[in-house]
């Protein structure tokens, strides 16, 4: 069956219940993450050698002098069909496929997503929802609290890919409590400067403009779902709010340069263009649950679409 890579991230040892993992996507940081998490999640119960083989044609079938059991990490995907992973259902060990995306695995894949015994887990760079959901977790863990600004920086400015949004957390960790300040989270982090949120502050251009800079700065689906994300904050802050007051309150501190852009989309807002908001994101929200991720052509006809609200 298929399980979404932050089941694992987040709940980890209550996924570790499958003989067989195939670890696939395009983000090789998260695909070696999820594999360490399944790795020693299974050493913490019971004793596991690791093994690892080219393809599954150069697996024997064995247990340790001590009775020990394996895990086998298989780097290739020949030789994996049906046959095979009924054979291997009655072996002692335990295996994890790793395999980038490509149209080569895609029949392999499906053979996992309906297997009993299997999870298919795909790794994709992390997107605006993801990273608040890892770093709700690693605050919850580690019971710390931080201001909302430091919040939102660690979300907007760490990178998509997972091992720099690890690495900025742990730094965060290493802090004492009184240090967790925006002005030290800002010197000591690893920050993204793709500038895909340049997009969003750039509504009051012409179409032509807004369409050059969205085909420069998003390029795949995770930009497209980092972009989506970015643009609701902002757009659930607009629909939240009751008055310019409150607005500017809680308007991120390290947004200082774009506050008064952010006002001037805030008055144009009224409770009529506030329901046509909301129903925007309704439908977005839907075709993201639907498709698991935006296509190129969708995410720059929502981005026209807020637009056409702001301005109308």
């Amino acid at each position: 069956m298929k399980i979404n890579s932050l089941n694992i991230l987040i709940k980890k040892t209550s996924a570790l219940n499958k003989k067989f993992y195939f670890i696939s996507g395009n983000e090789k940081t998260l695909m070696e993450k999820i594999k360490t998490i399944i790795i020693e999640g299974f050493k913490e119960k019971e004793n596991f050698h690791i093994k690892n083989i080219d393809t599954i044609s150069d697996f024997v079938d064995g247990v340790g002098l001590f009775g020990d059991k394996s895990i086998y990490i298989v780097n290739g995907n020949k030789g994996i069909d049906i046959e095979t992973l009924d054979n291997l259902r009655s072996s002692d060990g335990l295996f994890i496929f790793l395999h980038e995306n490509s149209q080569k695995i895609k029949k392999i894949k499906n053979l996992f997503s309906t297997d009993r015994d299997s999870y298919l887990i795909d790794c994709y760079e992390l997107d605006r929802g993801s990273k608040i959901k890892i770093l709700n977790e690693f605050l919850r863990i580690n019971k710390l609290e931080i201001s909302q600004d430091v919040y939102w920086f660690l979300i907007d400015k760490s990178g998509s890919k997972y091992i720099f949004f690890e690495k900025n957390l742990i730094k965060v960790l290493e802090l004492d409590k009184q240090d967790i300040t925006l002005d030290k989270i800002k010197k000591i982090l690893t920050v993204d400067e793709s500038g895909k949120e340049k997009i969003f502050f750039s509504l009051f251009q012409k179409n032509k403009e807004i369409i050059g800079l969205y085909r420069d700065k998003i390029i795949n689906n995770s930009d497209v779902n980092e972009l989506y994300y970015y643009i609701k904050f902002f757009c659930q802050l607009i629909i939240d709010c009751n008055s310019e007051d409150e607005y500017k309150k809680k308007i991120p501190l390290y947004l200082f340069k774009e506050k008064n852009y952010l006002i001037d989309i805030y008055r144009k807002y009224n409770s009529k263009k506030k329901k046509m908001l909301l129903k925007l994101l309704s439908s977005t929200d839907r075709v993201l649950r639907k498709e698991s991720g935006l296509s190129l052509v969708i995410g720059l006809r929502f981005l026209l679409n807020i637009k056409k609200i702001t301005i109308s």
